[in-house]
């Protein structure tokens, strides 16, 4: 385990146990521009992170979703950079359901290469370095790995639900579906616990770079609906559609 992947391991604890602080609290929230929610622990998450990170790596950029994005003529300079989403899931962590994360990754020439994927309510921690993976909970850390099931295991969103999803699905045969937030759908698949997760729907880079880590370090296939890889040396902040399998 490389020393950079447990430096970011302890700043995702961090900035989990800051957002606990205000999990069972009267949670203020605010409107965004584009009328998604932000809480303040949203922000006490991202401080945390981007003063650690930048400590650490002080020559590597950041890029996160609640500081002001730099601009593609900066950013398409960058061949090394920190994505991070310091709040994945706000609407789950406002539902009180435990299905946020806090999503770090290393992204190389538009590939996430190192991440960490914490679930501060469920003790829960991913771990990947792109060539292995790794789920930390109390009772330690073990290596996990994707696995194929004659009926498959589908994983969806909770708060995003996709009409192309149903499509999908009429293709696939037989199947069982799972719904759960955040970038716990990548980690389920990661773990071997479902086969598909589909992404129909719109998510922003900082929603899956980490998670997409994970699930590649596991064995995971993660790529756009036609085939290219998703990649994340672009302009556009918002996703394409994309699914990930196992093969």
């Amino acid at each position: 385990m490389s020393t950079l992947l447990e430096s970011i391991y302890d700043i995702a604890l961090e900035a989990g146990a800051a957002i606990m602080d205000r999990y069972h609290g009267n949670i203020q929230v605010e409107e965004k521009a584009d009328s998604s929610p932000v809480t303040e622990a949203d922000l006490a998450a991202n401080a945390i992170i981007v003063e650690r990170l930048t400590s650490l790596t002080p020559d590597i950029p950041i890029l996160t979703e609640e500081s002001a994005h730099t601009p593609w003529a900066e950013r398409q300079y960058w061949k090394t950079y920190w994505l991070v989403d310091p709040l994945d899931g706000t609407k789950e962590f406002l539902r009180k359901n435990g299905e946020f994360t806090v999503n770090v990754a290393l992204i190389e020439n538009g590939k996430p290469i190192l991440a960490v994927v914490h679930a501060p309510a469920l003790e829960k921690t991913w771990l990947g370095n792109g060539e292995k993976a790794w789920l930390q909970t109390k009772a330690g850390r073990d290596q996990i790995k994707v696995r194929p099931a004659t009926v498959p295991t589908v994983v969806g969103s909770r708060s995003h639900p996709s009409p192309d999803m149903t499509s999908f699905l009429s293709t696939l045969g037989e199947h069982k579906m799972v719904e759960v937030g955040s970038s716990l759908k990548f980690c389920l698949v990661a773990e071997g616990r479902a086969q598909y997760y589909p992404r129909l729907g719109p998510t922003m880079m900082w929603d899956t770079a980490a998670g997409q880590c994970i699930a590649e370090s596991a064995g995971a296939i993660v790529q756009q609906l036609n085939g290219d890889a998703l990649d994340y040396h672009r302009e556009d902040l918002l996703n394409p559609y994309f699914i990930v399998n196992v093969a």
